[in-house]
């Protein structure tokens, strides 16, 4: 038998592992899921689940739901983690679950972090998955739709966890300063205003939560029997967030893509926001920059030619001096381009002159804009009729440049935006000129 240590005693465990919940009751948050009469409440009463996906940001409850079916179910339960295992492990708790269908028993296999396993792996699963073997329940902070074989996500029942608001995650500090799992032995005084505190800036995790109210009551003031928490002391242990970002998750992309929408918006209030949540939780200023020059070109365009001078030079400011310095160099970017004129008409230009490129007859090169470097070019009229706009009063010439089949085809249609206005009157006139010329040279 195992000797028990000093350390394996409960109250050496993390407050956040001595509150875990073991019934739906003392589960905090996720009212939409577990409140009276919802769809999971009753599955998980009636120990009736299914194959599902938990998915939602940390410290929701994924695992701690998982763990209060392990609780309820008459099934097998086999918690699993994609962390430490590998297609040999899948195989051997497969094996387990087939030997316990046959006997008629349920097998529900927990995965936690499930996203971290590969195409591979997840597919060790699928058969055992369709034939009954196993009952899948997997854990994820990943958007399923991107991290899990769509086979076995189609077999799965996708649940979404919610942030715990504030007021959920107050009334679980109140229970860990009451409960003698938590310090309900001890003598803990702080206020209701500093688990407030605590609250808003554990942003919707209960784990941070509980893990920032043990810093604070291991480092509170001791008073006679007491242990005295005070405003001075939460405000060092929440002097910074951890933000919620993955660099490599959807939050970097929803939140880049808040980025360009507000500033696409004109609101440069909410660009500047987005952006220092990117900074802020370690995101590459670099790649930031990138996509605010796309921007300067995509979505202002000619309506402000300067904004793609901005937006390089942003860039070329954050990779000489780097973070933090050049955060007010990209705010400086963020903030132009959110004020400037909008403009897409040269995404647009491109985009239609793309779909004829992909999609038409490729012609060759008209004869008359071809360059003619050698005598043979010449003898078969490369550059034949080519007229120099340069020599001409107007500097315009009546020239085709496209393509037979798409002469007359128009790509660039200016809004008018900005001193997008100035080009497109320049453009009107341009092709008034052309089209008067064009018909001059038709007639006898």
């Amino acid at each position: 038998m195992q000797q028990e240590t000093l350390f394996t005693r409960e109250e050496m465990q993390p407050l956040a592992a001595r509150l875990r919940p073991t019934t739906l009751d003392e589960f905090f948050g996720q009212k939409h899921l577990l409140g009276e009469g919802k769809l999971l409440r009753r599955l998980i009463e009636s120990d009736n689940v299914g194959s599902m996906i938990f998915w939602g940001p940390p410290g929701v409850g994924k695992t701690t739901l998982a763990r209060i079916i392990a609780h309820r179910t008459k099934a097998s339960f086999i918690d699993f983690s994609a962390v430490t295992s590998g297609i040999k492990e899948i195989r051997e708790v497969m094996e387990r679950a087939e030997k316990n269908r046959l006997f008629g028993e349920k097998t529900i296999l927990f995965v936690d972090e499930i996203h971290r396993f590969n195409k591979a792996q997840q597919d060790a699963f699928l058969p055992f998955v369709e034939k009954g073997s196993i009952i899948l329940i997997g854990a994820t902070t990943e958007n399923p739709s991107f991290e899990v074989n769509g086979a076995l996500l189609s077999r799965c029942k996708v649940f979404v966890l919610q942030p715990l608001g504030a007021e959920d995650l107050t009334a679980l500090l109140e229970r860990a300063v009451r409960d003698e799992r938590g310090f309900g032995r001890q003598h803990v005084e702080i206020s209701h205003d500093l688990l407030e505190r605590i609250a808003e800036f554990a942003n919707g995790d209960a784990r941070s939560a509980l893990s920032t109210l043990e810093m604070a009551v291991l480092n509170g003031d001791v008073k006679e029997d007491a242990i005295v928490v005070t405003a001075e002391t939460v405000a060092q242990c929440t002097s910074r967030r951890s933000l919620l970002y993955d660099k490599a998750g959807e939050e970097h992309y929803n939140l880049i893509s808040a980025l360009h929408k507000s500033m696409r918006n004109s609101d440069p209030d909410a660009a500047v926001y987005w952006l220092a949540r990117m900074l802020e939780a370690g995101e590459d200023p670099l790649y930031v920059a990138r996509r605010v020059t796309r921007f300067a070109s995509e979505d202002v365009g000619l309506a402000d030619p300067r904004a793609l001078e901005i937006a390089v030079a942003a860039y070329q400011a954050c990779h000489f001096i780097g973070m933090p310095e050049c955060t007010v160099n990209l705010a400086e970017a963020v903030v132009y381009l959110s004020m400037a004129p909008k403009s897409n008409a040269l995404d647009r230009a491109y985009m239609f002159a793309k779909r004829d490129a992909e999609l038409m007859p490729a012609e060759p090169v008209p004869l008359v804009i071809r360059n003619a470097p050698t005598k043979l070019m010449r003898e078969l009229d490369y550059g034949k009729g080519y007229e120099y706009a340069h020599d001409t009063e107007e500097k315009l010439t009546a020239m085709q440049c496209l393509p037979d089949s798409l002469v007359g085809r128009e790509y660039y249609l200016p809004d008018g935006e900005g001193l997008e206005a100035k080009y497109k009157e320049r453009l009107a006139e341009i092709k008034a000129w052309k089209k008067a010329h064009r018909s001059d040279k038709k007639k006898p």
